[in-house]
């Protein structure tokens, strides 16, 4: 089947979304932050990006969900900075310090994106790519002359723009949003974006208008759907009940959700005593509880075993 970017291409259409995409780089608001510097000028705002895109590294991930991976590997891209910021990033020194940035032209990212398919990529996995929306689309047609047809992944903590992913209609094949915060004061608390739980339910809803649910391909390899997934976190702060409701009752029972168990203190977490320390065993099987109460069908519950031992080893 030939992938909705080169079929967009073909058709002229990618050049458009290429065009309107850049146009709001000039006064930027590609995401609710609204800085509105002029970017395509090298204006900074929040995320600390100019006109070029920003890559610190790419390779074949094999950390990622079983449908992603494959035997082969997700092919993955790291964009440097950030338009969330959470304080407790475990990719900070990615996200807030730019460590081993390089400044990329749309021609080096094209060649980025193939040398993963040549490297045998299953997908190619855009990671923190909210803020360089443009930067992506527009290396999209060279990818495709040279022969990209691996499905692409708008891996997002979800503080999108709806009007900014109406932009990716057809483009992207698979989204994967983290639901982080339910409530406002904790946004605001660890990354300064109180309307983050309305910005990332409204954008939730826009990758499954335009996705669906997740589909995959007669050897499990995802190919085209919605996966979302969700930190616990001490404390429940990160509101693990409202969350799978909002899945189970606004988005499909079917949504595939990865409750995730590997919070660890990073970034700026010491500063915040509720922050610095992992989770625990019960706090964990009680967001896999929500979760089944909230009817979600398709869950991914690799992390008991790993959590346990984690915490065992903390206390001794």
């Amino acid at each position: 089947m030939t992938p909705g970017y080169v079929t967009l291409h073909e058709r002229g259409e990618l050049a458009q979304r290429i065009d309107a995409a850049l146009a709001m780089l000039e006064a930027c608001g590609l995401c609710p932050r609204m800085c509105r510097v002029n970017r395509l000028e090298n204006e900074l705002g929040f995320c600390q990006t100019g006109r070029l895109s920003k890559v610190a590294g790419y390779n074949l991930h094999f950390g990622e969900e079983a449908p992603l991976v494959g035997d082969k590997g997700s092919g993955t891209i790291f964009f440097s900075m950030c338009n969330l910021g959470c304080v407790f990033c475990q990719n900070y020194n990615i996200s807030h310090e730019a460590e081993g940035a390089q400044e990329v032209t749309k021609d080096q990212l094209a060649w980025i994106m193939l040398d993963l398919q040549r490297s045998g990529a299953v997908n190619i996995n855009f990671v923190t790519p909210t803020h360089v929306v443009p930067q992506i689309l527009e290396a999209l047609p060279l990818a495709a002359e040279g022969g990209l047809r691996v499905p692409l992944v708008y891996n997002t903590g979800a503080y999108d723009r709806v009007k900014t992913l109406r932009l990716l209609n057809g483009v992207f094949d698979i989204y994967m949003p983290d639901a982080k915060f339910a409530k406002p004061k904790h946004a605001g608390r660890y990354c300064e974006a109180r309307d983050y739980p309305g910005r990332a339910r409204a954008a939730i809803k826009e990758m499954h208008r335009q996705a669906g649910d997740l589909t995959m391909d007669e050897d499990g390899i995802a190919v085209k759907g919605l996966l979302v997934r969700h930190l616990v976190m001490p404390e429940g702060l990160a509101g693990t009940k409202e969350w799978m409701d909002f899945l189970g009752r606004e988005i499909s029972k079917n949504t595939y959700v990865n409750v995730m168990d590997q919070y660890r203190p990073c970034g700026q977490a010491s500063e915040f005593p509720e922050l610095n320390r992992g989770i625990t065993p019960s706090e964990f099987e009680e967001a896999l509880k929500a979760a089944k109460e909230a009817g979600i069908t398709r869950l991914d519950e690799r992390g008991p075993v790993f959590v346990r031992r984690l915490w065992q080893t903390l206390k001794t």
